[in-house]
């Protein structure tokens, strides 16, 4: 077990932040006790912290002794710019949609972004306790439920409810520009077949149907204002969420299991007391109060808008993620609190990073062929796979046949089928938030002189939290809270 009082007593806010933050995602227990039969963790100073690169080749500069791991404070200065995302934060940068631009991101800047490079920190650590630990007991907590290794969550944002002809219209022009007129022709057949249909109601089906063939239950996120002309030109509020097609989507949603959450509208970017309204809408519609919430186009003020959510009562956001490409936007795959820079603090927020998206690709990048979508998508499962992470890729429902995307239905398929053939714990947003909570808790209360540990979660699990050795083999049970 690893012993973090004293160390976290010589620290800043930020480095106590980012300390936590290291230890949370090595899955080491803690213990708070002071015990020669526990691995001290030492943060010592240094000159400097070691550029991402450097550090990724010199094992980020955290040395093992007996019964001691030491690693710098720079490096600490250097988990919390990347995952607390202190330069976007900071900058007054903004693109078109009045996002902070990728480049202003600590890891693109450095090439890393498709990396989780805070998570390569947190092996490391983990690494350095079994080199420290000799004959002491250390235990970690079970990445995941069930015993699995990596976790995935599908999510959904709803767009369009209605007036999709408009819709198919903007996809068509988008793909005469890119020259793609044998797509387009095979849209255009789709469109007309349907006219008489509700092809965006069937491509909601579609989506459900699929994951129900392999038990996923999702995440979707539901627009929760009430549109004006102005704010269907902007892309924003397209369709009124009290309206019968829209409340046929959420009551099937809801009846079949799946999550529901906000899809906050350009209005709540700047204000809390908009978030509020939609949260209360949204959960007279759905019988159920929203935990979790992502921005409509991604637009948000890094910090601001996390604040106004926590006030506003969510207990998650799914926003953090690059609308241009896919990757690691705050170099962790999994769940994290939310860090306000400015006032240098811990938000009472978790942020749940997706990482791969549809659209990044057909609209940003360029790649027409869903094929290469499933390709991007597996390889960054891997990479969460690898680092015993949180995968959350975004499917818009609405990439139909009729509205622009003739071949996208297989592929989300292959998609989901992607995860399942990898063993990756599938769940919606907020059961995944709930479970790391709970596994975030873990405290090692007692160790007994035959050397059985005894743990505590503070926090209620929705699956059961076990423990186990450095090897891998099963261990103890922790006790509820």
């Amino acid at each position: 077990m690893l012993e973090v009082s004293e160390a976290e007593s010589a620290l800043t806010e930020s480095e106590r932040f980012a300390l936590a933050l290291l230890v949370d995602l090595s899955r080491v227990v803690p213990a708070r006790s002071r015990s020669k039969a526990l691995v001290a963790l030492r943060p010592v100073d240094a000159p400097s912290a070691p550029s991402l690169a450097e550090g990724a080749r010199q094992g980020w500069h955290i040395t093992a002794a007996d019964g001691e791991v030491r690693l710098p404070r720079p490096l600490l200065a250097l988990v919390t710019d990347v995952a607390g995302a202190v330069r976007e934060q900071r900058t007054a940068a903004r693109d078109r949609f009045g996002r902070v631009p990728p480049e202003e991101n600590v890891l693109v800047a450095e090439s890393l972004e498709r990396q989780p490079v805070i998570a390569s920190i947190a092996a490391r650590l983990r690494a350095a306790v079994g080199e420290a630990a000799g004959s002491r007991q250390v235990r970690l907590v079970r990445a995941w439920p069930e015993g699995r290794h990596w976790a995935a969550a599908f999510s959904h944002d709803l767009d369009v409810v209605t007036h999709w002809p408009v819709f198919t219209a903007l996809r068509l022009v988008e793909l005469a520009r890119k020259r793609e007129l044998r797509r387009a022709v095979r849209v255009t057949l789709a469109a007309v077949r349907s006219a008489v249909r509700d092809p965006v109601w069937d491509g909601v089906a579609q989506v459900l149907r699929t994951e129900q063939d392999v038990g996923v239950r999702s995440t979707w996120f539901i627009l929760c204002g009430t549109p004006t002309l102005a704010t269907m030109r902007a892309g924003d509020l397209t369709y009124l969420p009290e309206s019968r097609k829209a409340r046929r989507i959420v009551s099937t949603l809801v009846e079949a299991g799946h999550e529901i959450g906000l899809h906050g509208s350009f209005a709540t970017m700047d204000s809390g007391t908009a978030f509020v309204e939609q949260r209360r809408r949204l959960a007279s519609i759905a019988a159920v109060a929203p935990r979790g919430v992502r921005q409509h186009y991604l637009r948000m003020r890094p910090g601001a808008t996390q604040r106004a959510m926590a006030g506003a009562g969510f207990e998650y956001d799914s926003t953090f993620g690059f609308a241009d490409r896919n990757g690691f936007r705050l170099g962790v795959a999994d769940v994290l609190p939310a860090w306000d820079a400015d006032a240098c603090a811990k938000v009472p927020l978790d942020l749940v990073p997706f990482i791969w998206m549809d659209r990044a690709l057909s609209k940003y990048r360029g790649v027409e062929d869903p094929g290469g979508w499933v390709t991007d998508a597996q390889s960054l499962m891997d990479a969460c796979r690898a680092a015993g992470g949180l995968w959350v890729g975004i499917w818009h429902p609405n990439l139909a046949p009729p509205l622009g995307f003739p071949d996208a239905p297989a592929a989300y398929t292959a998609v989901v089928r992607a995860a399942i053939a990898r063993d990756a714990f599938v769940a919606p947003i907020g059961e995944l938030v709930r479970w790391r909570r709970a596994r975030r808790s873990v405290e090692v209360t007692t160790v007994s002189a035959d050397g059985v540990v005894t743990a505590h979660a503070t926090r209620e699990a929705p699956h059961a939290l076990l423990l186990e050795h450095l090897d891998g083999r099963a261990a103890e049970r922790v006790l509820d809270a």
